[in-house]
């Protein structure tokens, strides 16, 4: 019998309420979320708790999943989230440790990397795009081919190696910008031998039995914190929301400014003596010097034209006429 994927999976629990099919989502991804928890909390069982807490998070928002998530990203990103609000002093703890590196920024081989690159894998993923992101995810954590990745991200095998590789060189310059100096094919090395690491053999079992009752099992720390993760979840969909209406009114805002000045433009005649103005909204004008009559453009006599056509002692009087004669005249 073939394999269900991931979707197919999500959608038997959905419609049916399966439990063999989110035991098998469970089994199937539960080493990621596990590493991932632990690479934040650095305590076991503090990791198993933070498992716990994503698939009941998963439990609760399946039906709001759409056909293309790629569940190991989602799954991982909502570890990360999860790890963060748990424990923010790892945060704290891993700047200091960035402070210690910087002493000693040379390293050589995957087994030296990887205890410094550990504590920041997770923040430097977190910079990557969505696309990128899964990207990572699939190749590294899920051990798939290029073909395969490219296939889950709707591109071609090139497309996702390009994708790929590029993600990686931006974790690189991460990394180096916090002491840590590595080549890409060390980076690669150590984070497709020691990012997933095996979660205890019951905590795949546990985890699906509190998910599976959508929490009520589960202890009060561990609600609490399910409840902080959606709180934040909710918040960010939001705020993408909103930021996307904004930015759709100010360019409609700036394309009606635009249009409104394009509407009416002002046309140079060949004549250098006459500037035709836009018609009246009712397409009436009034006669100018040259006899046109209503309906077509005003005219105006061009007055540097008419300067230029006057003597010398005609331009000196009419200057005159623009200038004060005394200081009194400028008090006025």
């Amino acid at each position: 019998m073939q394999e269900l994927d991931d979707i197919s999976l999500l959608r038997e629990y959905v419609n049916h309420e399966s439990e063999d099919a989110f035991a098998a989502l469970v089994a199937r991804h539960v080493n990621k979320v596990y590493s991932v928890a632990l690479r934040h909390a650095r305590n076991p069982h503090q990791a198993e708790e933070i498992t716990q807490a994503v698939f009941v998070i998963l439990a609760r928002k399946a039906r709001r999943l759409g056909g293309q998530v790629i569940l190991s990203g989602w799954l991982c990103r909502t570890a990360q989230l999860t790890a963060v609000t748990f424990v923010r002093s790892e945060i704290r703890r891993a700047r200091r440790e960035q402070e210690a590196y910087m002493q000693n920024p040379l390293v050589e081989t995957d087994s030296d990397v990887w205890p410094q690159i550990e504590p920041l894998l997770d923040a430097a993923m977190a910079g990557l795009s969505e696309a990128d992101y899964h990207a990572v995810v699939l190749r590294f954590f899920d051990g798939k081919s290029m073909k395969e990745v490219g296939a889950a991200l709707g591109a071609s095998e090139g497309a996702a190696k390009m994708r790929v590789n590029r993600a990686v060189e931006k974790m690189r310059r991460f990394f180096a910008r916090r002491g840590i100096v590595v080549s890409v094919a060390i980076l690669t090395a150590a984070i497709s031998a020691n990012s997933v690491q095996s979660a205890p053999a019951t905590l795949a079992k546990t985890a699906a039995t509190v998910a599976l009752a959508k929490g009520a099992t589960a202890s009060t720390p561990t609600l609490t914190l399910i409840k902080g993760v959606l709180k934040i979840m909710a918040w960010t969909k939001a705020k993408t929301a909103i930021v996307a209406g904004v930015a759709t009114l100010l360019v409609a805002g700036t394309a009606t400014v635009v249009v409104k000045k394009l509407s009416h433009p002002i046309r140079i005649s060949a004549d250098p003596v006459t500037v035709e103005f836009p018609l009246s909204p009712r397409g009436m004008g009034r006669p100018g010097p040259d006899g046109v009559g209503p309906g077509g453009p005003i005219s105006r006599p061009n007055p540097n034209t008419r300067f230029a056509e006057l003597t010398p002692e005609q331009r000196v009087q009419q200057a005159r006429r623009h200038l004060p004669e005394s200081i009194d005249d400028l008090r006025k």
